[in-house]
């Protein structure tokens, strides 16, 4: 471990008294201590104190190498903590961790929940949406906010999203003298003297969330219209087989359903878009999905704007399919990279089946009908036929 001059301590509310000795000697051998106002107060640091800066960096502990340097984080440094954006920037050997432990673990163990059977967020700087793909009946889940007024937020998002009986545990100062617990729900949130830092314990209702499966209702999504409908989105999906951590380019991406979705399977995206119009859309479905944090929005003619680009785990092509364009992607994409075409064209149609006669890869005519009114009684009325060629390169 050689004599690491950068020591990331965890503090809790308990302050001192609950830190071991190693942490102890780590935060005395110090010439100067980073932290938070409240965390500095907590260790009863002044004269070697350096509060963060606003906006939040890094770039002053750095600035200190070559001294010895304490940095006093909240429980686990590294669980939504500072220490991990600081070890990006320094070698294994100039630091080492001193954590305590995290609030989620004090959250659990005050609520006797299981801590594999719950998912934890830090929702101090990023948008609630983030819960989004987390709405499940009966989920239970801790989450840490970014001050006093950020709970009743909290409560208002979940009435909006249907978790009115949303069960809350509203968490104040955990393992400190000053620890209060109250609990709430949702939709009769009325707790005005909520006091930092704070943890929201969440337990869900049944009858919530989106649906795991691919092919999410149409109406989910802002549209002008152009979006691959509910089951065509389901079978493209199934031939894209999205998988956690790939990248998926989305070309002619309409309403962008198809990225969202691979994105709420784990991956990230890039949606590409020529019509300006549909960009907002796009986005938005994005962000109220809360996966706006994995997907790129591109406005523009794809052609001209995939090189020079990581290149792809799979690629679909929603609208705009034409032969330069498919031979550009051929020279761009990598072995094993996964292209699935969709057409509504006789063009398009005749281009995919020229292809799958040179390249191989699966052909689908896919033809759908709803019930609809007919007179007093109802018929079927037919979608126009989708013809999706899908092949791995």
């Amino acid at each position: 471990m050689g004599d690491p001059w950068l020591s990331i301590i965890g503090l809790n509310e308990d302050s001192l008294a609950g830190l071991p000795a190693a942490s102890h000697q780590a935060l005395q051998n110090a010439d100067v201590v980073f932290g938070a106002p409240r965390h500095l107060e907590l260790a009863g640091i002044t004269d070697r104190a350096r509060p963060w800066p606003i906006p939040f960096s890094v770039d002053p502990v750095l600035a200190c190498r070559g001294q010895r340097v304490a940095v006093l984080a909240s429980g686990d440094p590294f669980w939504f903590g500072a220490g991990g954006s600081l070890v990006k920037h320094v070698k294994p050997d100039e630091w080492r961790s001193y954590p305590s432990p995290s609030t989620f673990t004090l959250a659990a163990s005050s609520l006797g929940w299981r801590m594999e059977e719950i998912t934890c967020h830090g929702l101090h700087a990023v948008p609630l949406a983030r819960l989004r793909p987390m709405l499940a009946p009966g989920a239970r889940m801790i989450c840490l906010l970014r001050d006093g007024e950020a709970p009743a937020v909290l409560a208002e998002w979940l009435v909006k999203h249907d978790c009115g009986a949303a069960k809350m545990q509203v968490m104040e100062r955990l393992g400190g003298p000053t620890e209060r617990i109250r609990a709430t729900t949702a939709d009769r949130f009325d707790l005005t003297d909520v006091v930092a830092p704070v943890a929201v314990a969440l337990h869900l209702p049944s009858g919530v969330g989106l649906s795991r499966a691919s092919g999410l209702p149409d109406d989910v999504f802002a549209h002008d219209g152009q979006i691959t409908k509910r089951p065509v989105r389901a079978l493209t999906l199934s031939a894209l087989a999205p998988r956690p951590g790939e990248y998926l380019w989305d070309i002619g991406a309409g309403s962008g359903s198809i990225s969202v979705e691979w994105c709420l399977a784990g991956g990230r995206a890039t949606s590409f878009e020529r019509h300006a119009s549909r960009v907002p859309n796009i986005a938005q479905n994005a962000e109220d999905l809360g996966i706006g944090h994995r997907m790129d929005v591109v406005d523009g003619d794809a052609a001209k704007l995939l090189a020079g680009r990581p290149l792809p785990d799979a690629v679909f092509i929603g609208g705009g399919a034409n032969e330069p364009l498919l031979e550009t992607l051929f020279d761009l994409l990598k072995p094993g990279t996964r292209l699935v075409v969709n057409a509504v064209t006789l063009e398009t149609e005749s281009l995919l089946a020229r292809q799958h006669a040179k390249r191989g890869g699966s052909l689908l005519r896919i033809e759908l009908a709803t019930a609809a009114p007919l007179g007093r009684m109802h018929g079927w009325s037919p979608a126009r036929p989708v013809v999706q060629w899908s092949v791995t390169l």
